[in-house]
């Protein structure tokens, strides 16, 4: 929850970064609005405005954006998360013993023709408003000005001008992506990727520049794309010069996504915080159990994490990589849960990740609606509790069955009389079959005489 991170009474300032471009106002309502909703872009122009009642002795509370935008300090709050995510705003905290005052500095936004030129925007428009709307605001933002007649005889720089060489070479760097406008993304190492193209004999320079680091990067992280997919989106990409289209790589990226993910758009989405995965301090784990450092490992990793420390850091396979996103995806099983299901099946499977039993698993555990780490541990140890109870009833019950097969049987009186008569020498039984043999006869007499008389 988001309750109490700014008070009513904490003040702040506003200042402004740059120069706006003239058509600023277009981009905010065409282009951010779809990303980042109207209380977001509301917030930003409010605030663009509060700058000329500031005085530099007077600072402005909270409570005013509240009653400007008729909005909770909560909703202000994650508005301003958003804009500072998608890098329209920084905010610099002040903090006293009297008073909390925020400094918030505004970001310049893109002109339209910026905007459409960075890759991870406009892809995220494209996702937010549709192809047809997409198109229709890129055709009438980009407009192609006509090229005039003629050959071009234009002078260069070299053919003006002369410099005075220096022996210094620029070095560019290769590994780490500059700071730049637009969205606030992590920074990424591409040694790794440096590799794989000296390993293929592509001159990795030519490939890796500045700006098209700054597009892997974005890619990366918009269809949250792993390392190995994007050297599959790069191959795929390059020219016969070893040059690294864009639009085709752009395309590569969204296929990989939509085919490896079965999700066929993007959208900003709030983050989901989960109360349970909050990182605990290292003097706080020194005192907790070794069961609770486990449960706190699973809230906190991610599957692809586990893997890799279950299997001594080696990479997760694809294909188990796969098995688990096919399982969260069709059963919706949280990221904690799906890492207890991990952990319980490597167990039970002798290391071995069986889908099979993946499935039948995680249908039960979906069903359950488990939703933390916690939650699915205790699940599991009822369960397998209860299985133990189940073989040992089974077991208690066979061992019984076997004890009845040789316990010597408890024979009625009736049948002990019967034997003794069946022993009793064959003068006396032959005594009582005649008896018995006479008896049948004066009834069969006694009958016969009657229907005789009747008739």
């Amino acid at each position: 929850m988001n309750i109490g991170k700014i008070l009513p009474v904490d003040g702040y300032t506003v200042v402004l970064q740059g120069n706006f471009p003239v058509d600023y106002s277009k981009s905010l309502t065409h282009l951010y609005q779809p990303l980042l909703g109207i209380k977001a872009v509301s917030l930003y122009q409010t605030l663009l405005n509060e700058m000329d009642f500031q005085t530099e002795m007077s600072t402005q509370t909270h409570h005013t954006l509240m009653n400007y935008l008729n909005i909770s300090l909560v909703e202000i709050y994650e508005a301003r998360l958003k804009l500072e995510a998608i890098g329209l705003l920084e905010t610099f905290e002040d903090k006293t013993t009297d008073q909390t005052v925020f400094h918030y500095m505004l970001q310049k936004p893109f002109s339209p023709a910026d905007f459409f030129r960075d890759a991870m925007l406009s892809q995220l428009l494209l996702h937010h408003v549709g192809k047809d709307k997409f198109t229709l605001l890129k055709s009438h933002y980009l407009r192609q000005e006509q090229q005039p007649m003629g050959r071009n005889i234009t002078a260069s720089f070299g053919d003006v001008f002369d410099t005075i060489h220096s022996n210094f070479d620029a070095v560019q760097n290769v590994n780490r992506i500059p700071d730049t406008a637009g969205p606030q993304l992590d920074t990424l190492d591409f040694s790794w990727m440096e590799q794989m193209l000296k390993s293929r004999m592509i001159p990795y320079k030519r490939v890796l520049t500045t700006e098209n680091k700054r597009i892997i990067n974005q890619m990366m992280q918009l269809y949250g794309l792993a390392e190995y997919e994007v050297e599959k989106c790069v191959l795929w990409a390059l020219t016969d010069e070893n040059k690294l289209d864009m639009e085709e790589f752009k395309e590569a990226c969204h296929d990989t996504f939509k085919n490896s993910r079965k999700v066929a758009t993007i959208q900003l989405l709030p983050k989901q915080q989960q109360d349970n995965a909050q990182v605990v301090p290292y003097k706080q784990k020194e005192s907790m159990t070794k069961e609770e450092q486990l449960i706190n490992e699973l809230e906190t990793i991610s599957p692809k994490q586990l893997l890799e420390d279950l299997s001594s850091g080696n990479h997760a396979s694809e294909s188990d990589l796969k098995v688990i996103r096919e399982i969260m995806t069709t059963q919706g099983l949280p990221s904690p849960v799906m890492n207890v299901l991990i952990h319980y099946v490597l167990l039970q499977t002798n290391m071995k990740l069986s889908k099979a039993y993946l499935e039948k698993i995680a249908s039960h555990w979906s069903r359950a609606n488990l939703k933390s780490a916690k939650e699915a541990m205790m699940f599991a140890k009822k369960e397998k509790e209860r299985y133990r109870d189940s073989i040992e009833k089974k077991q208690k019950n066979y061992q019984n069955y076997k004890k009845q097969g040789t316990r010597t049987e408890v024979v009625p009186d009736w049948f002990k009389a019967r034997n003794q008569k069946t022993n009793q020498p064959s003068k006396t039984v032959a005594s009582v079959d005649l008896e018995r043999e006479k008896e049948e006869i004066a009834t069969l007499l006694q009958q016969y005489s009657s229907s005789s008389k009747n008739n």
